[in-house]
């Protein structure tokens, strides 16, 4: 199975692909801020793990990144 095929899995239901275009769309705009989406991403979801606050959800967009 290819990347593509593995990743049409997110979108066996309306959820499942309203949450793969939110995904994809977040990755793009890291890559059109020069910024590496798999740094970016991996240091967003441990900052939520470790309990992010919600009022400062901005601080996490890919805009704002500083690796």
């Amino acid at each position: 199975m290819r990347g593509n095929e593995r990743l049409r899995f997110f979108a066996g239901s309306d959820g499942g692909g309203r949450t793969w275009a939110t995904i994809a769309t977040l990755l793009a705009t890291a890559k059109m801020n020069q910024v590496d989406p798999h740094a970016w991403l991996t240091q967003t979801l441990e900052r939520i793990a470790n309990g992010w606050p919600n009022s400062d959800i901005d601080a996490l967009m890919p805009w704002r990144y500083q690796s």
